[in-house]
């Protein structure tokens, strides 16, 4: 049964979406072989539903709750780039500027000046640089370098710049790097300041606090030889500014607020409605098409982070996270000022996410409902 947020009594209309959604959940964690989700629904400026469905912890049998703590793996690449962007809103750099110009002492291996990699490359996967990763085992006996002396051996384009989409979690690594020269400021506190803090995300962190490590869910994959779910083993990863960072699908459904109300949230603005209509715009024609294969129409592809799609006159956003044990989804259709939020403890589960977050955006249109925020507590 799933662990729903404790809210006053729902409207009507609002019960009859949660009551058709829940089986689509139910379903979803059959065909993915996910353990738990949690999932929240945005209308406007407000949180109107959060539930829980599984477990977070298969030995132990304990549900998830709305608060649970998931790692949200990429899906902070946008806030990430929102930030990148609050730095050239300021005026310290443009989007078609070479970065290098931006890196001293660092270089990038292998770049043709003539063809240099630019803000906009980093932003839109279209920078030559490799998808990277470089994991290591929480509890292991070796750690991440610090991100500077990584990118120091890491930094190399494999092809120019706009040659093909290559998802590159490198550059996100280098974007990270880029907030805190320009900001001079080290890229966690900044991240915590302008991001985090300015959005209410108390549960959302690089490094889980004791009290988010309480109610963190354990990372499951699947066995290859017996099909079934097995721990994974938690990870850290040089490449942590692209994804490692844990959080709540109520912290999660924030970030969605500010990007459904032209970037702003409870009367702050993280982000101007001009960047966030760039942000929001496929940057390349020559890149259009279906994000991964998996996600969007012939239309579709790479805004400034976001994944971008037109629907009929709709602009819907998404951006997936998946990192091992764990699969994250977030989609928005600003025309609707619609969204949803899923954070799972199921591996690459991004096929049966992103079905049901079409299913659930549908519901939402069909039955329009009244808003009700729902707290993240323990």
């Amino acid at each position: 049964m799933p662990a729903a947020a404790q809210t006053p009594l729902l409207g009507t209309r609002l019960e009859q979406i949660v009551a058709e959604l829940e089986p689509l959940v139910e379903q979803a964690l059959i065909e993915g072989q996910i353990p738990s989700a949690t999932i929240a629904l945005v209308e406007g400026d407000a949180v109107l539903w959060t539930g829980a469905f599984g477990y977070s912890n298969l030995w132990a049998r304990t549900p998830a709750v709305p608060s649970t703590v998931y790692l949200i793996g990429s899906t902070f690449k946008t806030m990430s780039a929102a930030a990148l962007l609050q730095l050239r809103d300021a005026g310290l750099f443009t989007l078609d500027d070479p970065v290098r110009t931006y890196l001293d002492p660092l270089t990038i291996a292998g770049e043709d000046l003539k063809s240099p990699v630019t803000f906009r490359h980093l932003l839109t996967h279209t920078s030559g640089l490799p998808v990277a990763f470089d994991g290591y085992p929480v509890w292991g006996d070796t750690a991440p370098p610090a991100l500077e002396a990584y990118l120091t051996t890491a930094l190399a384009v494999e092809a120019p710049p706009l040659t093909r989409i290559e998802y590159s979690n490198l550059a996100f690594a280098l974007v990270g790097y880029l907030i805190e020269k320009q900001s001079r400021m080290p890229y966690r506190e900044y991240m915590q300041t302008r991001i985090f803090s300015a959005l209410d995300m108390t549960s959302t962190a690089f490094s889980p606090t004791p009290e988010m490590l309480e109610r963190l869910a354990i990372p499951y994959e699947i066995d290859e030889v017996s099909r079934r779910l097995v721990p994974a083993t938690p990870l850290k990863a040089s490449v942590w500014p692209a994804g490692i960072v844990y959080g709540t699908v109520t912290d999660q459904a924030h970030w969605l607020i500010a990007n459904l109300n032209d970037g702003v949230y409870k009367g702050r603005h993280i982000v101007s409605k001009a960047t966030l209509d760039e942000m929001m715009t496929r940057q390349y024609e020559a890149f259009k098409g279906p994000v991964a294969d998996l996600w969007g129409s012939d239309e579709a592809g790479y805004g400034l982070a976001w994944w971008t799609d037109t629907r009929g006159e709709d602009t819907y956003f998404a951006h997936s996270g998946s990192v091992p044990g764990y699969t994250a989804f977030l989609q928005g259709n600003r025309d609707h000022r619609i969204g949803i939020a899923i954070l799972t403890n199921g591996h690459r589960a991004h096929v049966p996410l992103i079905r049901l977050a079409d299913e659930a955006m549908g519901l939402l249109i069909k039955h329009p409902p009244a808003p009700i925020e729902a707290p993240d507590t323990p």
